[in-house]
């Protein structure tokens, strides 16, 4: 059994995100990918959440926002996501933690909410009651809420970030592996995993799912052609590999799951060097005005294809006695993370194309023969300056303000800004900058999908500032400007024609006395369900760890979950805003046998029928923290009377003159939580009294302070203007400038197009075809292509079509399962002892030769007569004892046993007459898939040599060469070698029968008897 249920992404028009579940036979789940677009709305992630509990297993496939982006958002808000297994790439799992490390602390709308039911009690504020959705915010429904916004969590920490992404579990490619369940799992039942190399992005993954007689090949957002970085997908056996047949492995699936993206658009003629020189060209039209270039982009993925081409075509001009207009311009690449991007570029060379590897060397010897004989710098490649990712030309830039300085500086320049929505990062501030100089040019490189869609009770949505200006380059309202490029065709720059672009913005601001009071309910809430459920390690306390609730979690709980469960304490959430959010009072229901301590005057509690603590009385044994040296030393135990009174002093003036929210020293010890307010003094604060202090050391302490507010301020983690940490809101203010920059368009995206989708699918052969991940006008172009590519008769189209091709909504579960048709036999005493039974790892094989034969009637068989009464029926003494009696039963009861009997035929022997004729027809079959790594470990433990030479091959013995094509046919070639060689060997016989011996053996060789 497998079904396929896409959560998000499928025929959507509103969201490039992507999240799938693959459901095999025996309970098995599978989720595929956490994607998340631009507007954060915890809504896409409701389904994913009543899935959870149920997962076995997690796969992602790219390290994209559209891929990852909710996956830290996961791990903190449902407990019981970290304990699933996550596989993943090395790329994936370094690029994606940049990315959303970038993405955290850019996007504040990306942190999510306080639970409305947290906030939505009487008397709450209007600020707080949503109005605008759970992160969607339109100019209706902001111009009724008045600009302001809800209250926002805590963003995870860098830390925190990495802390989650070490979860994953890094695979290789072509490494089949097979993973373990979730402790919430059905068992696995030998289910394998293997990735594949996808193109598209460093490290992105097609997943090989094998369990029982499903073949599952996912493949969503890939790439067959070469790049400069990436790789082209695996499908013909590498990188760049080409032929007439897909590799078997990936070759007649039971189900491919492919994405639609692109399906209706045809490649550009000339490949990747025509579309390098197209984006080149559109460069140099606007440097040689004066102008400066934005181009958009993600921070971590499809950069390194941009950044690569960039900086060597600004290395080959440098070294180009012609003139360039490249040589007088800078080259910048803007990023919150761009720096940790490319030094982890640096260190994943295997995993990207052929051509990068070569360069590092070639790159490697000339730095080695300039240091040992007359200082070349010169590569042997002809490009000045080091390996691929070395930068000579091209500068990174990591903080606001150092941006902000690029554009006061005179002259063209070429920006490379994250993120390519223009939704958060360097390249919402750079478009400010650039908007109004017609010389300008915003270079988009990849398309954008129309926000049409609208949610119950909302507005359409809005689309980003990407989408609006895709928008407008696709209307072409205002005119195009055509130059001619190096080539001589022409260049397409789409006038903006000064039009006014709007769009609302938001930003953290601190919290008034009306939310801070709410976030201290929140705060109160939390510390209420943390003392009430008694949580043990693994979780962070409430003082010093993040907010670890979110959107979703008032419900993840069941309306019909048992009462008797611990976690039953976590349904209260949702009453928890009719009850007086002072007192935070719990049923007696919630509080279970923590009745005993929490309410007066209850001595007894029932636990008849409880199970696990329920059955306990509640004592919590205090535990000491310490480490493997004994209890932690808390310093402020030991202070000295002045330094106590110096410290009160500074907690007090910090109350008085520093905000909630406000950013504080690194060293500062006043104390203060989150919540705010003066009554979070730690327990050092021995006096409450004032103390005189002299005026000087009050004015330096002051000073100090605001030198430390500056330095913070300028670090290199400032968060778009905001000088201030702790609790926030989100403000929606209104902004718009005047749109006087042309817009172009050059496909970088690197996803498969038409001509690639037609190609390969007919190739690739699979039984059961589901499209997801595009438009719906993409996906029912390409459905009804593929119902002719794959020989679907016309008059059949709307019968076997149907049962072959699939196009699902979000949300729609299809089943896929393979087609079989099973028949239940009786196998016969003689022939089952004369079946010989071979084992192929888990299974078991056998071929047999039999007849069919109906049902023989049963050995002992009742001769009853029924007596006169009508009440019983006797058996004949011959065929049962005496004693035996059954009661009269009716009709159809009666004949049942027999009836079952009846449908089961009989599989026998077969006769001497037939048996000479068939064998003699009958030819042996090889089952089983034979690795070369696991030959070349049994041929040295058998005494061989065996290593491998090239590509594929495995040499034994320095005479046997071993190969394995794509298709799985396995060839031995041998050098003639005379008996006195082979004998100096040591064996007694060839290496040649020696290795075929070897891999019969780990085959299971079978004919019919």
């Amino acid at each position: 059994m497998f079904t396929f249920t896409p959560l998000v992404g499928a025929q959507s028009s509103t969201s490039r995100a992507s999240q799938s579940i693959l459901e095999l036979d025996g309970g098995i789940k599978i989720l595929v990918d956490v994607g998340w677009d631009d507007t954060f709305d915890t809504r896409d992630l409701a389904e994913l959440e009543k899935h959870i509990p149920t997962l076995s297993l997690v796969l992602l496939t790219h390290a994209t926002p559209s891929h990852i982006g909710a996956f830290v958002h996961c791990c903190r808000t449902f407990p019981l996501f970290t304990q699933i297994p996550i596989y993943a790439t090395s790329p994936v799992i370094s690029l994606g933690r940049t990315s959303l490390q970038d993405l955290y602390s850019s996007a504040p709308l990306a942190a999510t909410f306080l639970p409305s039911a947290s906030v939505s009690e009487p008397g709450a504020s209007a600020s707080a009651v949503p109005s605008l959705g759970d992160n969607t915010a339109n100019a209706a429904n902001l111009e009724s809420n008045g600009g302001t916004g809800r209250i926002l969590l805590q963003p995870p920490t860098t830390e925190e970030i990495a802390r989650y992404f070490s979860l994953i579990q890094p695979l290789k490619y072509s490494q089949p592996h097979q993973p373990l369940p979730s402790p919430f799992s059905p068992p696995l039942d030998g289910l394998t995993l293997t990735a594949y190399n996808a193109g598209h992005t460093v490290g992105g993954t097609i997943w090989h799912i094998q369990h029982g007689m499903e073949s599952i090949v996912y493949a969503v957002d890939w790439n067959q052609a070469r790049e400069s970085v990436v790789a082209g997908a695996a499908w013909f056996g590498g990188a760049g590999a080409s032929g007439a047949e897909v590799i078997e492995q990936l070759r007649k699936p039971t189900a491919l799951i492919c994405s639609t993206k692109g399906a209706d658009k045809f490649a550009v003629s000339g490949g990747r060097k025509k579309r390098d020189d197209l984006l080149l060209d559109m460069i140099r039209s606007s440097l040689a005005k004066g102008g400066t270039v934005l181009i958009p982009t993600d921070t971590s993925a499809r950069v390194l294809e941009l950044a690569y081409a960039l900086e060597h075509a600004w290395r080959d001009a440098a070294s180009d006695e012609k003139e360039d207009v490249l040589k007088g311009a800078g080259l910048y690449l803007a990023g919150r993370k761009v720096n940790t991007t490319m030094r982890l570029a640096r260190s994943m060379l295997e995993w990207m194309d052929e051509n990068i590897v070569r360069e590092f060397e070639a790159a490697e010897g000339a730095d080695g023969a300039a240091q040992g004989a007359s200082g070349q710098t010169q590569s042997k490649t002809g490009k000045s300056g080091g390996g691929p990712f070395t930068f000579k030309h091209l500068k990174t830039i990591e903080r606001k303000k150092r941006l902000e300085k690029l554009f006061a500086e005179e002259g063209p320049k070429v920006i490379l800004a994250s993120d390519v929505s223009m939704a958060w990062g360097f390249s919402k501030d750079s478009l400010k900058r650039v908007a109004e100089d017609p010389n300008n040019l915003i270079l988009l490189t990849e398309s954008f999908r129309p926000k049409a869609a609208e949610r119950e009770g909302e507005g359409p949505e809005m689309n980003s500032l990407g989408g609006t200006l895709w928008q407008w380059y696709e209307e072409r309202q205002d005119g195009v400007a055509l130059e001619t490029a190096s080539d001589g065709e022409l260049l397409e720059q789409v006038h903006s024609g000064g039009r006014e672009l709007s769009w609302t913005d938001v930003q953290r601001a601190p919290l008034d006395a009306g939310d801070q009071l709410l976030y201290q309910q929140y705060l109160a809430t939390k510390r209420q369900l943390q003392d009430t459920s008694q949580v043990r390690g693994g979780q962070e306390s409430l003082e010093t760890g993040a907010d670890v609730l979110d959107d979703g979690s008032s419900s993840t709980s069941s309306e019909d979950s048992n009462p008797e469960q611990q976690g039953r304490i976590l349904n209260f959430s949702a009453s928890l805003a009719h009850s007086n959010r002072n007192k935070l009072a719990l049923s007696d229901q919630d509080l279970g046998v923590n009745i005993l301590l929490r309410r007066k005057n209850v001595f007894d509690y029932d636990v008849r029928g409880k199970k696990g603590r329920e059955r306990m009385f509640p004592y919590v044994a205090p535990r000491k923290k310490g480490d493997e040296y004994g209890e932690f030393i808390r310093p402020e135990e030991y202070l000295r009377a002045e330094e106590r009174e110096e410290i009160d002093m500074q907690q007090r003036r910090s109350e008085a003159q520093t905000q909630l929210g406000q950013k504080r020293r690194w060293d500062d010890t006043s104390g203060r939580r989150l919540s705010g307010g003066s009554s979070g003094r730690k327990r050092q604060q021995l006096t409450k009294d004032g103390q005189r202090i002299e005026s000087g050391h009050d004015a330096l302490s002051i000073a100090s302070d605001d030198e430390a507010a500056d330095a913070a301020a300028s670090s290199d983690d400032e968060s778009d203007g905001q000088d201030f940490e702790g609790p926030a809101k989100a403000v929606y203010k209104k902004e718009s400038i005047i749109i006087n920059a042309r817009i172009a368009f050059v496909d970088c995206m690197g996803l498969h197009d038409k001509r690639s989708l037609e190609m390969l699918i007919p190739l690739i052969q699979p039984q059961k075809l589901i499209l997801i991940g595009g438009l719906r006008k993409e996906t029912t172009a390409l459905a009804a292509e593929c119902k002719k590519l794959l020989s679907v008769k016309e008059g059949d189209i709307t019968k076997d079509a149907d049962a072959i091709i699939f196009t699902p909504n979000n949300g729609e579960t299809i089943d896929a399962s393979v087609d079989t048709n099973a028949w239940m036999v009786k196998l016969s005493n003689n022939l089952v002892r004369r079946l010989n039974w071979q084992h192929v790892r888990s299974l078991g094989v056998v071929a047999l030769t039999a007849q069919l034969r109906g049902p023989e009637p049963p050995q002992e068989e009742a001769e009853a007569a029924p007596e006169a009464s009508g009440k019983k029926l006797k058996v004949d003494a011959e065929q049962a004892p005496p004693s035996a009696v059954v009661p009269i039963m009716d009709n159809a009861l009666q004949q049942k046993p027999s009836e079952k009997s009846e449908l089961l035929p009989l599989l026998d022997t077969l006769p001497a007459s037939m048996a000479a004729g068939t064998r003699s027809v009958a030819r042996p079959l090889h089952v089983g898939d034979l690795r070369l790594a696991d030959l070349r470990k049994i041929m040295q433990a058998a005494g061989h040599t065996a290593e491998f030479r090239g590509e594929g091959t495995l040499l034994i013995d320095k005479s046997v060469a071993v190969r394995k094509s794509g298709t799985g046919r396995i060839e031995i070639e041998a050098a003639a070698q005379s008996a006195a060689n082979q004998a100096g060997l040591g064996r007694g016989a060839g290496s040649f029968l020696a290795v075929k011996k070897k891999i019969y053996e780990g085959l299971a060789v079978v004919a019919g008897n």
